[in-house]
């Protein structure tokens, strides 16, 4: 059985963002992607809290492929440590997931 993911990022700006995205699913890494912001974050960083603007991207993808989308994304980013989430999808509608394989599968 396939494990399905949505992997997630964030990026400084909507180009960065966008680079990404189209990067991992022309390598077939990703199904689909999508650029969302900007929002505004709250973090800790070099021991001080922050506030910035950052987009967040998102990725549709499956188990099997995720290992070489973190490296996608930690190679292709301009931070040095950049976020890179998964949570698994436990459901779905059968026709989207099989889709979701279908362009993630190696060409």
């Amino acid at each position: 059985m396939t494990v399905h993911l949505v992997v997630t990022t964030a990026t400084p700006d909507r180009e960065s963002g966008e680079k990404l995205a189209g990067s991992a699913v022309a390598a077939r890494l990703a199904g689909t992607a999508q650029v969302i912001g900007p929002v505004t974050s709250f973090f800790w960083h070099l021991g001080e809290s922050g506030k910035g603007e950052e987009f967040n991207v998102t990725f549709k993808t499956t188990d099997a492929r995720y290992a070489e989308l973190e490296a996608h994304i930690i190679a292709n980013h301009p931070w040095d440590k950049p976020e890179v989430t998964a949570v698994e999808l436990v459901r779905g509608s059968a026709d989207y997931l099989a889709w979701a394989e279908e362009s993630t599968r190696p060409c």
